[in-house]
């Protein structure tokens, strides 16, 4: 499923609860859908931040994955 689909799929799971209690199934369905939404978002952000280079004062540039990379993936996990 795209991540599309994912976010419709989500969306009708909440109006489904607004209307009655979600089964077991849906319920563990949406929370699985959720989580894989988040996940999803943080790695897009990740990807950016490890993709910008800073300019440093004397010149040279620094690539923020390279430099913290390895700092990011510990806090997430």
């Amino acid at each position: 499923m795209d991540m599309d689909g994912r976010i419709k799929r989500i969306n009708e799971l909440y109006h489904l609860s607004q209307e009655r209690e979600l089964t077991a199934e849906e319920k563990l369905e949406q929370r699985s859908l959720r989580k894989e939404y988040i996940d999803a978002i943080r790695g897009n952000l990740k990807a950016q931040l490890d993709n910008i280079d800073i300019v440093e004062k004397d010149g040279s540039i620094t690539n923020l994955g390279e430099k913290y990379g390895h700092r990011i993936e510990q806090t997430t996990t």
